[in-house]
């Protein structure tokens, strides 16, 4: 009889990764028994105690990038004067402070305020929360520009590490629903919240490095289209900089089929893949058209996906562009069509104006740009994305923008020093990393941090 092999949990594999001490190398064999908890006496009497210890090799890594001096150059012209308590630099370093702690509005720095180590951080004084509100109040386009120009920065430096042979710029819109009378929160495509105002920002990411490389908040009412073109531009510019030598990839949803856009991207030498809006002639020469080709079959022999490139073209499209038609049996993700009568094969339409590629593989390639979703995801209940802490539009872009520098910021911070936790997402990344307990002490010769033995920041330092 073969002796049934016990393999490790999703969950005690982190539990590892996490340093919680396990008992014993096997499987746990004594019942355990719960203590009564009312015999556990809370005596206030430990002054030094913080629940965020990662902060701190967190904080000097971002020191040695320069980041604290690139604030405090870009951004001191918002405030000025011998009157400053709070400098602008130290304001933003501590709402990214509190995004890494994972507090997702500015109300969070109150349950903070407690917390030595995040006080000594923020330059031994918390100030109150009017005062961060007010500071977010103050950034001009001048400011918001400078701040995605960092953005950016961080997120192509992770471009920088390798040389890629192809690089694929993935473009998507999110919805913010908000319950107040923000400015710019009007009513838009709000698929869950229908007619709520909402705000409807645009992000951009490199799909091989998952860094947001463009990302742009916009009033509710907006919807993609050909106003978007120079932020595609300038997202192509920046990763062409980066990547001189890389095959640039633009995939976008089916609000890509925009003539101005493609003959944006086609100019700038890169490829676009999107999605084609299903109009009525497209359709019907999709439901006629011949030659399929079957490129995968089931249990049964029977074809499963099948594709074809449909002889078709809109006016005012570039030259070159080739329609892709795949239609399967399998029910997959996204809007599909059925169209033929007694067939259950439903439909998609590709467009790109890559002149070689295997249609099955446009189809494939196409796919990948899934990963934006979950990474948008990640961001909005992560990092707090989708809470605002204003009314003003502008304090409101600032907060989304410090919350996307501090994740790329943590993107680069986790390749650099724990590279094999490279695939998780930010609440483990978190806890891992950030919400680690410890005990400052403090002596003639400076300030030391106790954590746990067991824990990610003994590892990294070790």
């Amino acid at each position: 009889m073969t002796k049934r092999r016990h393999t490790p949990s999703t969950s005690k594999v982190r539990r590892r990764e996490l340093g919680f001490k396990r008992k014993g190398d096997g499987l746990h064999q004594e019942r355990i028994r719960r203590p009564d908890p009312r015999r556990i006496h809370v005596e206030p009497t430990e002054k030094n105690l913080t629940g965020v210890a990662g902060l701190a090799p967190f904080g000097a890594f971002v020191r040695e990038l320069g980041i604290d001096a690139a604030l405090s150059r870009r951004f001191s012209r918002l405030k000025t004067g011998r009157t400053v308590i709070y400098p602008m630099a130290a304001q933003m370093r501590l709402l990214m402070d509190s995004a890494l702690a994972g507090e997702e509005r500015v109300f969070g720095i109150e349950a903070l305020a407690v917390d030595p180590l995040f006080v000594r951080l923020a330059g031994g004084v918390v100030p109150s929360i009017d005062t961060v509100y007010r500071d977010l109040c103050r950034f001009d386009e001048n400011a918001l520009e400078a701040l995605h120009s960092m953005v950016v920065d961080h997120g192509l430096a992770l471009v920088a590490r390798r040389k890629h042979r192809f690089l694929h710029i993935d473009v998507d819109t999110t919805v913010e629903p908000l319950f107040g009378m923000q400015e710019g929160a009007l009513p838009g495509p709000n698929p869950r919240y229908r007619g709520r105002p909402s705000y409807h920002p645009i992000l951009a990411r490199i799909a091989e490095v998952e860094a947001i490389v463009g990302a742009k908040l916009r009033p509710g009412d907006t919807s993609f289209g050909e106003a978007d073109v120079p932020f595609i531009e300038e997202c192509i510019d920046q990763v062409r900089a980066a990547a001189p030598s890389a095959a640039i990839y633009v995939r976008i949803d089916g609000a890509g089929d925009c003539s101005a856009l493609m003959h944006a991207v086609a100019a700038k030498g890169c490829l676009f893949l999107t999605k084609a809006r299903m109009s009525a002639d497209l359709v019907g020469m999709v439901a006629y058209a011949t030659g399929w080709r079957t490129v995968d079959r089931d249990a049964d022999g029977r074809p499963r996906r099948q594709v074809t490139e449909i002889a078709f073209r809109r006016s005012g499209w570039p030259k070159g562009v080739r329609v892709i038609a795949v239609r399967t049996r399998d029910r997959e993700n996204g809007k599909q069509i059925y169209l033929w009568e007694g067939l259950d094969y439903t439909v998609q339409v590709f467009l790109t104006n890559e002149p070689v590629e295997a249609p099955e593989d446009v189809a494939a390639r196409y796919d990948l740009r899934a990963g934006i979703e979950p990474l948008i995801g990640d961001l909005k209940h992560g990092w707090g994305c989708g809470r605002v802490p204003s009314q003003s539009f502008n304090a409101n872009h600032a907060a989304l923008l410090l919350k996307l520098l501090t994740a790329n910021l943590m993107r680069r911070y986790v390749l650099d020093h724990v590279p094999h936790l490279a695939s998780w997402r930010t609440p483990w990344l978190r806890r891992a990393l950030i919400l680690v307990p410890g005990r400052l002490a403090r002596s003639s010769r400076g300030t030391k941090l106790h954590v746990p033995e067991r824990s990610q920041l003994v590892r990294r330092l070790n």
